[in-house]
């Protein structure tokens, strides 16, 4: 009975996760063990994930593909101990899910295979045509015996198993009281006063010198709706609320969020408008946690310049106006001639994409779109800081520059660029506490930004 209930824990404990590594079928791989209905017998087979990409790294959507997969004993060349084939579809983020042991046998079978007797590694062989010139191959190895395939031993214990329990013959504080057969059956009615057991039959064992009499279970908190996940920070138990079809669950700034494919360190995404945007404003010492959170109001930027240090809240300021793309120096470059640009002539090619000049963006990020900023307005829950900062964008109230001598203005009030030109102007978000839409602002004004990705 204690071997069998040992067996039960381990099948009940997590897989260890494992990492695969192939040639095109990359970003995403995880594995679950199916166990059958009875402990202690062997799983029915383990689910596969993978991202299927072509020659070109194009994603691979909406496809049969044709796929083996072997398990090699001993080594990444060992011999096959079973190999199976399978013809899913990729969905629309190229992703394919499988699971071993379901597919086409060719050699072996899962069930028979001995997990006691490793190391064991998972190859996989892919044809994007569905067909079977597989073109693209991975091997990484199990790297450990997963509890609920190691358990199946227990298919093979055999025999009986002899337990022996101390006996008590006397009553002694120290060992313990005899107990007859009838007296479990009639404990209600057992009454020795010498052994605290009460006409009850259970009211008196509290007196055990040192017995716990309170108990306090941890804390977890109780879901609201189905698919909601929590997970420990270190001081508390988050909950992480249901993904959207399509997205997939990946570990963003340490803590695990639903993203899509593309998302890493820095990022956020916005499941209603589909957008994926740094996490903080261009400039800014950390995301803001709160609407006039100083640490997260970076820098601010005339229209269509680049980082230079003129975009420092504390940079000096210059009224001789620059003739080219690349003023040459720090400063914020004030005026109060029209068109109140810090350019003359004007550029209105400025900051255009991903690739276009003076983009102060990281790599792979640009300035967004009017529609793109129109579209984040439109997903907040009210049209206001609260609201901006409510978002998965968490925007503060960093305020901004004025043209014509470079002090500061909009204590509670914000301005963010776009990337799109409006005449002489440019266009920008702007909102405060009654108001949250798009507006145009000469470019010689300093206003915040906030990249998304291309």
């Amino acid at each position: 009975m204690k071997n069998s209930i040992k067996i039960r824990k381990q099948c009940a404990k997590f897989v260890e996760a494992l990492k695969v590594k192939s040639l095109r079928v990359a970003t995403l791989v995880t594995f679950t063990f199916y166990l059958s209905t009875a402990f202690g017998q062997s799983p029915n087979g383990m689910s596969y994930q993978a991202i299927i990409r072509d020659a070109s790294d194009n994603l691979i959507t909406d496809t049969e593909v044709g796929m083996q997969i072997s398990i090699l004993q001993d080594s990444e060349s060992g011999t096959a101990v079973y190999v199976e084939t399978q013809n899913p579809t990729t969905n629309a983020n190229g992703l394919v899910s499988i699971e071993i042991g379901s597919g086409t046998p060719v050699t072996g079978t899962f069930a028979g295979i001995d997990w006691t007797n490793g190391p064991y590694y998972i190859k996989t062989e892919t044809d994007p045509a569905g067909a079977t010139s597989y073109s693209i191959t991975g091997t990484s190895q199990l790297l450990s015996v997963p509890y609920a395939l190691h358990a199946k031993t227990a298919d093979s214990v055999t025999g009986t198993i002899t337990e022996t329990d101390p006996t008590f013959t006397a009553w002694d504080k120290s060992t313990g009281i005899s107990i007859t057969e009838s007296q479990i059956s009639d404990l209600s009615h057992t009454v020795d006063t010498d052994t605290h057991i009460d006409s009850t039959g259970i009211a008196d064992f509290g007196y055990v010198a040192g017995a716990i009499t309170t108990e306090t279970d941890p804390s977890v908190p109780s879901g609201t709706q189905t698919g909601e996940m929590q997970y420990w920070d270190g001081s508390e138990w988050i909950t992480v609320q249901p993904g959207k079809s399509g997205e997939i669950l990946l570990f963003i700034n340490g803590k695990p969020t639903w993203g899509i494919q593309g998302m890493e360190d820095g990022d956020v995404y916005n499941p209603t408008t589909g957008k994926i945007w740094m996490d903080k404003n261009l400039g800014a010492s950390q995301v803001a946690t709160a609407s006039d959170d100083t640490a997260a109001y970076g820098g601010l930027y005339q229209g269509g310049r680049a980082t230079d240090g003129h975009e420092s809240r504390t940079s000096d300021t210059t009224s001789t106006l620059s003739n080219s793309d690349d003023p040459g120096h720090d400063k914020f470059i004030t005026t109060s001639i029209f068109p109140n640009d810090w350019r003359d002539p004007q550029n209105k090619d400025l900051w255009q994409g991903v690739s276009g000049k003076n983009n102060p963006c990281p790599s792979g990020y640009r300035l967004p779109t009017e529609a793109e900023w129109q579209a984040e307005i439109d997903s907040w829950i009210s049209k206001d800081p609260a609201g901006a900062f409510a978002s998965p964008l968490k925007l503060p109230v960093a305020g901004g520059r004025v043209e014509n001598d470079g002090s500061f203005w909009g204590g509670s009030d914000a301005y963010y660029w776009s990337s799109m030109v409006d005449g002489t102007d440019a266009r920008y978000l702007y909102f405060d506490s009654s108001y949250a839409g798009m507006d145009i602002l000469q470019r010689a004004h300093g206003c915040s930004v906030r990249c998304i990705k291309d």
